[in-house]
């Protein structure tokens, strides 16, 4: 499981570090991909592959399920740790992140995401984190406790 929040930089290829903790988690090869929010999720491969099974089994019927779908796997990478534990982020998902130099990479269970950490900071301003208590309260409403 991933979790906690680590700050980097990306090196003039567009490769960052992935942090010690998140790369015995990862392996070797893992799947890199658009995700919600403006930033990018990092996938160790079973996990993804989950993931796309998931996707798969939503019906292709219906236009907005297409594009769901669509959205997620045509953005995704296939990518390698290096020997100094560096991962290369496609300039295409940089681009869609608004990623440039900095970065954030917080563990959320089953996938690591990847921000920008301008876009990062923004998420967790007090107005942001002010919407959790609503989220907290609406969730557990649904039997979710905390």
């Amino acid at each position: 499981m991933f979790m906690g929040e680590y700050g980097h930089s990306l090196d003039a290829k567009g490769r960052m570090i992935v942090p010690a903790k998140f790369r015995e988690a990862l392996g070797d090869r893992c799947v890199i991909a658009r995700s919600l929010d403006r930033c990018l999720c990092i996938y160790a491969m079973e996990d993804w592959e989950k993931f796309v099974a998931r996707l798969t089994d939503i019906p292709y019927n219906v236009k907005k399920q297409r594009q769901l779908v669509r959205y997620f796997l045509s953005g995704a990478n296939e990518a390698e740790l290096d020997r100094q534990g560096r991962i290369l982020i496609p300039a295409n998902l940089r681009e869609a992140a608004e990623i440039d130099k900095d970065v954030v990479l917080v563990g959320v269970g089953s996938r690591i995401e990847v921000w920008s950490k301008a876009l990062w900071d923004q998420a967790m301003t007090d107005e942001e984190l002010g919407e959790i208590n609503e989220i907290a309260e609406e969730m557990l409403g649904n039997g979710f406790e905390i």
